[in-house]
């Protein structure tokens, strides 16, 4: 073989193994799409990590599907402009945020039979059990509040002012701290809930439009994804002690606590994926590139498998929305490679 053909051979072997390792660096890829052929929009997923379910806010509806084979497994109708949702096994209850209706849906979990409707603030927008207090609690995205829910009763306790016109993501220290997104004011909330009220509230500045929020209770980390970057706060004192150019469009984030992985879903389709090397140690370590409109996610922490809901879009010129093209929503399934 002449010299220059082996060159060629060694080079087309060694891009072949760059490629390969810079593919596995977190070894995060498609392993499925599921799905649905019913219209309309979408907010956020929840995969649950103690069943095999899915549950997608989708339009007027929430659908349960099979996160293994992706079949459906039921649908709760009737939760207009629904954004999330949130589940209690426990007490076999599910609860759905409702933002078109100001309301919180109560369904039967095996059943998927609604049992009551509970009137909240306006626009009800990301909702969570909290395991502090063992409440349901809404971000009421136009209201500046949140609503706290007694989930065995099914009844709304109180409301605590918070400011800004558009709140989003809550996470909780699980010690009696809610931590919440206000999108408009660029800053964080800090809510006391052993006192139910504001105790106090971050500046985001210079990073703007915080929407996803994500919080590691070891090191004491919220990780929050703002336009175009994600910043990550020290909740000791709520100083910004990093940040990460990511893609735009993101509303998700999502944090592996055993792996240490921290994911943004951006919508104008990519996956930032960073590394929480120690408390105050982060790297950036890839984009994986997924599809447009995929902006929020679910990560199952019992699979490691990250899901993102996303749809096909009309073709559009200049700065017009695209349109959801009918029946082409579809859930996006990462995992690893040896998953």
């Amino acid at each position: 073989m002449k010299q220059n053909n082996i060159k060629s051979v060694l080079g087309l072997l060694l891009g072949i193994i760059l490629a390969q390792f810079v593919a596995s660096q977190t070894g995060y890829e498609l392993k499925n799409e599921f799905h649905i052929k019913s219209n309309g929009g979408w907010d956020y997923p929840l995969s649950d990590p103690k069943s095999n379910k899915l549950y997608i806010s989708h339009g007027n509806q929430v659908n349960i599907l099979d996160k293994i084979s992706g079949d459906s497994l039921g649908v709760i109708e009737n939760t207009t402009g629904v954004h999330g949702i949130a589940i209690l096994n426990k007490l076999n209850k599910g609860f759905t945020s409702n933002g078109r209706s100001n309301s919180v849906t109560v369904f039967n979990l095996k059943t998927n039979q609604v049992l009551d409707n509970i009137s909240v603030g306006r626009n009800p927008d990301w909702i969570m059990y909290e395991k502090f207090t063992k409440k349901i609690i809404t971000s009421n995205h136009s209201g500046g509040n949140i609503s706290i829910i007694d989930p065995i009763k099914n009844k709304l306790l109180d409301s605590i002012y918070v400011g800004g016109n558009k709140l989003e993501t809550i996470v909780s220290d699980e010690k009696g701290l809610l931590y919440i997104n206000l999108e408009d004011k660029n800053q964080i909330a800090v809510v006391d809930l052993k006192n139910n009220k504001l105790k106090d509230l971050w500046s985001l500045a210079p990073y703007e439009e915080p929407t996803g929020l994500a919080f590691d209770k070891s090191s004491k980390r919220l990780f929050c994804s703002c336009n175009k970057t994600l910043v990550i706060i020290d909740v000791t004192n709520g100083t910004i002690l990093d940040h990460f150019e990511i893609g735009s469009g993101t509303d998700g984030v999502a944090f592996d606590p055993k792996t240490k992985l921290i994911f943004t879903s951006n919508g104008e389709g990519s996956m930032s994926i960073i590394k929480e090397v120690s408390e105050n140690k982060f790297e950036l370590i890839e984009n994986i590139k997924t599809k447009r409109g995929a902006r929020t996610i679910s990560l199952d922490e019992s699979t490691h498998k990250i899901y993102l809901p996303t749809a096909d879009f009309e073709t559009v010129s200049g700065s017009e929305r695209p349109m959801i093209k009918p029946g082409t929503m579809k859930i996006l399934v990462y995992g690893k490679s040896l998953n």
